[in-house]
């Protein structure tokens, strides 16, 4: 998944424990059927128990580090775009965007049905059916706000409200959201980026900045480092050529890039890592 960042993922399984952080540039949502699973994320651990549902930002680095022998869990990654249409309340998103973690829970059982339903509508082969399945869960995700919730906050302080998007706005970011996941592995300018799009350049990076948080290099940084992660779980990794095939012009750029997100030199994560559990993914845009 980290490799696929406009690819909507679908785990179905136990949670494993990971032994290295991840990240992806994919919104994620966790819905427990049985057991409890721990996450550490950026800035604060989650404990989660049967029947809970929680949100998160999976660009920043988050850990699986304790799970029941009976945990079971579904894991949806949504591409980032998706994110723009839930039409949560302004501080939320805001905070989901800056790494907190939105966790709800309804005992009566009816996500346990919902999850499993669309668990198998989202896998491969049938995208009018992946996308009434996208559609319903958004529309879960909006209803936190009506019922017990809790938001899981990183300590450090805000960094600036986001705005909502207006229907422009939404195109405009999704075009450039396109255009990088399909671009990030090259030599690309925010003038390439918003040429994309048929914005300005300036207008670009103020419209992306405004609507996640992050400026147009940090996000392609972020694909190009997810797809560096990916590649360095592979057994003849070689981190020069992992470097350059994920987009950086240098070792040292490389480098410096990956202790700043990872905590770790990029020899030091291939050392820790793991090979994940497969997953079933499906090409969205």
């Amino acid at each position: 998944m980290e490799r696929v960042p406009n690819t909507l993922v679908v785990s179905h399984e136990q949670p494993g424990i990971m032994n290295t952080p991840h990240w992806h540039a994919q919104v994620e949502i966790n819905f427990i059927f049985s057991g409890t699973v721990e996450y550490r994320m950026h800035g604060h651990n989650v404990a989660l128990k049967a029947n809970d549902l929680c949100m998160f930002w999976g660009g920043l680095p988050h850990q699986v580090i304790d799970t029941s022998e009976d945990a079971f869990f579904v894991a949806i990654h949504l591409p980032l775009v998706h994110f723009f249409r839930l039409r949560l309340p302004a501080d939320m998103s805001e905070k989901l965007m800056r790494g907190a973690t939105l966790v709800t829970s309804t005992p009566d059982g009816t996500d346990a049905g919902n999850f499993n339903r669309w668990s198998r509508y989202m896998q491969p082969g049938d995208e009018k059916r992946a996308d009434h399945a996208i559609n319903e869960l958004l529309l879960r995700i909006e209803r936190v706000q009506f019922e017990p919730c809790y938001l899981v906050e990183p300590g450090g302080a805000s960094k600036g409200a986001l705005e909502g998007l207006d229907q422009q706005s939404f195109s405009n970011v999704s075009s450039i959201c396109d255009f990088i996941a399909g671009n990030f592995r090259h030599d690309i300018c925010s003038a390439d980026i918003a040429s994309s799009a048929d914005i300005h350049p300036k207008y670009a990076m103020s419209v992306f900045k405004k609507s996640t948080g992050m400026t147009l290099n940090e996000y392609v940084n972020l694909l190009r480092l997810s797809y560096a992660q990916a590649l360095l779980m592979q057994e003849d990794a070689n981190v020069l050529e992992v470097a350059m095939e994920s987009g950086f012009g240098s070792l040292s750029a490389f480098n410096k890039s990956f202790r700043k997100i990872a905590g770790m030199a990029p020899s030091d994560f291939r050392r820790d890592a793991r090979a994940r559990p497969g997953a079933t993914s499906l090409r969205r845009n």
